[in-house]
């Protein structure tokens, strides 16, 4: 019997929706194709305007909250210190955000809008400065702050508050206890499908490149046999990765990863037009801040073209479709960091490196094609957008070698997407646990696969891409509902106000503000809400085999001990506590009673000082209990 730490209904509910959706682009590839096409264009042409505002917001939410009062909260506990070093955190937010991504378009997008640009005359001096403040718009902050609103959400409520690392838990202000039923089992679900088809579709880039460089650089045949081959090849060493952790296989990886990457870039830099690129660079950033505001809001409703869904309204729904899973990635890296360095990190320095790439590259790409190449770049581009890298670096310096550093560049991509992904997907089927049984990890891991696998094979990428792109629209919704709720938790948060699971009836508002609590109103919610919390608590660590800890209920007091035989004890104790009321208060005693209130208190170990937890839910008190035990552990 296999040990299993799954949500039944998330898992097999997830597992069965992308079997139909593999088994409807299998068996009717066209249909499904078209269909899905026709879906995609309705959706952008009709809501294309609800998502350039919705990433509006996205942006401004995510930068008050990094730069305003919250910007001082921590993501876990105020003592909480990260999990990982500062550079090996950035390398893993670069690698899982747009790794193959800036391979397969670093070179191609500024020539496509080199030779294609909206506004201006193409091939022109003018198309060339167009071509990279478009590129730097798409690759910019705006598609950073889709990512770090999913990602802080869920960062927050799940280190901080205590909450599973579950999308559902980042809207618990607004939904309550019903993220336990199925509307948040729904939520994950959606989450974890649109995790398994976008890593796929971007998997068949990344297979397409590989290939398509194997074949112009070694002459390998660029077949389907070929391709699988390589998906075996590279999913077999994701699954290696995936099953030794965030901590030591994806960490490596994505260093390895970055330090590729700067390689390459330096070497392009160096042997190409080094002064024109760093004249570029700054160039390129004043267009980037100077259409910054006009670019965030333009739709081109005077003057309709289909360029704005071709290019600006499909990298917004594509960028929000692959949000839960980034987002889920970065959340789970990132615990111990403060919102602001959360913001820091996330929004501006992959998007300064992302600039940086796209400048050397494209730019340098560019320049040739005006040059020495004489529109050859721009010739490849148009034929297969696969082999336009491997064309571009044929004008430099050492072509075979540049090339094969490349493809190894997109295979390291690929197995840091991969085992990445399948860690997201694990957790959000698991309902947030983290610490699962091996074979969950490899199971996702082969359905990745295998889905991206039998795609290739059919011709249904496109199909699934533009499925990919229409669920980005209801997940909208559902990010506008993560910004409400973070928002809500925060400033909750800095004014020291609790926000329950359920809003109790106005009359018990009011005697809870005007009437001083009894002692048995305490001593009921002690054994209601207190009880079950430090329990679950203590059955979780039964579990992970704290076998020496006990729980003991008494009238007066619930009191979890953990590590008993130990020298190192931890002890978490709730009882009602008395305080007189103040001498000018709102608050009445009735007749014949003494002015006091009672106060449920919780004390860790023997100290004196006593926290107020009355009013809290048991997920609370549990997250209190967990916050307490987390610096237990530290000290």
């Amino acid at each position: 019997m296999l040990e299993t730490r799954i949500n039944p209904r998330v898992f097999w509910g997830a597992s069965a929706i992308v079997a139909v959706m593999l088994a409807a682009t299998l068996l009717m590839p066209g249909t499904a194709d078209a269909a899905f096409r026709t879906a995609q264009s309705w959706t952008i042409d009709t809501f294309g305007w609800f998502y350039i505002a919705s990433v509006a917001v996205f942006l401004v939410v995510v930068l008050a909250l990094g730069f305003g009062p919250a910007g001082k909260l921590r993501l876990g506990p105020d003592d909480a210190e990260p999990d990982f070093p500062y550079l090996s955190w950035l390398a893993m937010l670069f690698a899982a955000g747009m790794g193959i991504g800036l391979m397969y378009f670093a070179v191609a997008e500024p020539i496509q809008h080199y030779i294609s640009p909206p506004d201006v005359e193409s091939g022109t001096i003018l198309a060339a400065r167009e071509a990279m403040a478009i590129t730097f718009h798409h690759y910019g902050v705006h598609a950073w702050a889709i990512y770090a609103l999913v990602g802080m959400s869920l960062a927050y409520f799940t280190y901080r508050k205590g909450l599973p690392l579950t999308l559902r838990s980042g809207l618990s202000p607004i939904l309550g206890k019903r993220i336990n039923g199925p509307l948040g089992d729904a939520i994950d679900i959606f989450a974890v499908c649109g995790t398994v088809f976008g890593i796929a579709t971007s998997l068949g880039f990344g297979v397409s490149q590989m290939t398509a460089g194997l074949n112009y650089i070694y002459g390998v045949p660029d077949t389907t046999a070929t391709a699988i081959m390589v998906i075996a090849l590279v999913m077999g060493a994701a699954t290696l990765s995936v099953l030794s952790g965030a901590d030591r296989g994806v960490r490596r990886l994505s260093e390895l990863n970055l330090t590729l990457a700067v390689l390459l870039m330096l070497f392009v830099l160096a042997v190409g037009p080094t002064l024109f690129l760093l004249r570029a660079l700054i160039q390129n950033f004043g267009l980037y801040l100077d259409h910054f505001v006009m670019r965030t809001f333009t739709l081109y409703a005077y003057e309709p073209r289909a360029w704005m869904a071709d290019w600006t309204l499909f990298y917004w729904a594509w960028w929000i479709a692959w949000s839960p899973f980034v987002g889920m990635f970065i959340a789970r890296i990132s615990r111990g960091r403060t919102i602001r360095e959360f913001v820091i990190g996330v929004l501006f320095v992959p998007t300064a490196f992302t600039f940086l790439w796209m400048t050397v590259f494209g730019n340098t790409a560019i320049s040739l094609d005006l040059g020495s190449a004489a529109g050859g770049i721009a010739d490849a581009v148009q034929a297969n957008l696969s082999t336009a890298l491997f064309k571009f670096l044929e004008y430099l310096p050492a072509p075979a070698f540049t090339s094969t550093l490349a493809i190894l560049l997109v295979a390291v991509f690929f197995i840091t997407s991969a085992d990445s992904g399948a860690l997201v997907i694990d957790t959000l089927a698991s309902g947030g646990a983290e610490d699962t049984p091996r074979w969950q990890r490899v199971y996702w891991c082969i359905l990745l696969g295998v889905t991206a696998t039998l795609l290739l094979v059919a011709g249904g990428l496109g199909a699934l891409q533009a499925a990919t792109l229409i669920a980005a629209l209801p997940f909208c919704f559902i990010m506008l509902l993560l910004a409400v709720g973070l928002v809500r938790q925060t400033n909750a948060d800095l004014a020291g106000i609790t926000l329950s699971d359920e809003a109790p009836a106005i009359s018990e508002r009011l005697k809870q503000l005007f009437v001083p609590a009894r002692r048995a109103d305490i001593v009921r919610q002690m054994l209601a809400n207190g009880e079950p919390a430090l329990r679950s608590v203590f059955e979780a660590m039964q579990a992970e085999g704290w076998t020496d800890s006990r729980i003991e209920a008494e009238e007066e007091q619930i009191t979890l001990t953990i590590g008993a035989d130990t020298d190192h004890t931890f002890v978490y104790r709730l009882l009602p506590r008395s305080r007189p009321l103040a001498a000018y208060t709102a608050l009445e005693a009735p007749e014949g009673r003494r002015s006091v209130t009672w106060t449920l208190a919780a004390q860790t170990n023997d100290e004196s000082r006593t926290r107020d937890l009355t009013g809290f839910s048991a997920e609370q008190i549990s997250g209190d209990v967990l916050t307490q035990l987390a610096r237990w552990r530290l000290a």
